[in-house]
């Protein structure tokens, strides 16, 4: 017995370039402003180093997944995700996040949400936070998950298992619209800018606009405290022309600048999320990112070579993420009708991370908890 302390089950889980613990929901409180306690707790935050917690100090390890069986009769799982901020008391439900998503169909099957049906397994997931959908597809040959394959993806060390994501319906899921403000194209501060969402708000803008290349290093944009200087402002002003409202404290709409890509892929970014340029591209930042690569008149079009659909490379710090893409025009203008990836994920511990009672007080009247834990046999 431990005084002091709760023990919540979790399995930390890598999702694609990112990772995180995820609960199953029923082991979280209901109301919001508990969870998000509960939550800071567990990762360690506000602290830069997230020393007293399981957080990674960065802003692609500091992120939460929670996972419940769904209630829809068209839907097997539903996921919430939360990106927890390191250095503040914040936790953010607004985002999608495509990386962790890939580890929810594993995730679940460890916890006996979902049975294996084959030698691949197929699930539909609903991301709760803008009501996205996808068609998630895991390999369990002989009826058990493996994590084990040859499958690469930059950013992530080795092969592993492949994981078929394909999303259903992204366009709009967090601003209403494709283009949020009807244009392929708008001016912000004097830079030209797509204003664009197809599962992540996102603003692209030309690298050269802003006085560099696009190809320096993480390292390099992260101490540009003039680029800095001037992105924000431009993200300020594109939240609220998104229809995201003030977005000083929100990690979204994400800013990617682009210029002409290097390696023969479609375009090359280099992405904030919000203020720290991202190691590589977040999954629906890079679905999005080709999307604007492929709608005429947007910022992206001529750069990329103006391209139509298809396969679509984008470019990265760390390498290049492939977006399999397919676009129609409608008389209420253009529709994604296909956006489909590839990642790849694993189970890294399982096990109960511990808070301070102070956090949950509540959980103590709870007849799940014993000896400040919960019991797991009730944890499904």
């Amino acid at each position: 017995m431990t005084s002091g302390l709760i023990d919540i089950p979790c399995t930390l889980m890598r999702g694609g370039t990112s990772k995180g613990p995820f609960f199953l929901a029923s082991d979280l409180p209901t109301d919001s402003e508990t969870r998000a306690k509960v939550l800071l707790a567990a990762l360690g935050s506000p602290d830069v180093r997230q020393i007293d917690g399981v957080g990674g100090a960065d802003p692609l390890t500091s992120k939460v997944g929670i996972v419940s069986s769904s209630q829809r009769g068209d839907v097997d799982l539903d996921f919430l995700f939360a990106q927890v901020s390191v250095d503040k008391a914040l936790v953010d439900t607004t985002p999608n996040c495509g990386n962790m998503l890939a580890a929810v169909v594993p995730f679940a099957i460890e916890r006996g949400l979902i049975s294996p049906s084959a030698d691949r397994t197929t699930v539909r997931v609903l991301t709760l936070n803008t009501g996205t959908m996808a068609d998630i597809t895991v390999q369990t040959p002989g009826g058990q998950l493996t994590y084990v394959g040859d499958t690469r993806i930059d950013g992530v060390p080795g092969g592993h298992a492949p994981i078929s994501i394909a999303f259903r319906d992204t366009s709009g899921s967090v601003c209403g619209a494709l283009l949020p403000t009807g244009k392929s194209m708008d001016i912000i501060d004097g830079v030209p800018c797509t204003l664009i969402d197809n599962g992540m708000p996102v603003v692209v803008l030309p690298a050269h606009s802003l006085g560099i290349s696009g190809y320096e290093s993480r390292d390099a944009l992260n101490a540009d405290k003039a680029l800095a200087a001037k992105l924000e402002p431009i993200r300020l002003k594109a939240g609220r022309m998104m229809g995201l409202g003030d977005v000083a404290e929100k990690p979204i709409p994400k800013m990617t600048l682009i210029s002409p890509a290097r390696a023969g892929g479609a375009i090359n970014t280099r992405t904030f999320i919000p203020h720290v340029c991202h190691a590589s591209i977040g999954v629906l930042g890079a679905v999005t990112v080709a999307t604007a690569c492929a709608l005429e008149g947007s910022i992206a079009h001529e750069m990329a070579g103006r391209p139509t659909a298809g396969l679509l490379s984008i470019e990265h710090p760390s390498g290049e993420f492939t977006v399999d893409l397919d676009i129609g025009m409608t008389t209420d203008g253009p529709q994604v009708r296909k956006a489909a990836l590839i990642r790849t994920a694993r189970r890294l511990f399982a096990g109960a991370v511990a808070i301070p009672r102070s956090a949950w007080p509540e959980a103590g009247q709870g007849n799940r908890f014993q000896d400040g834990k919960i019991r797991m046999g009730d944890a499904a």
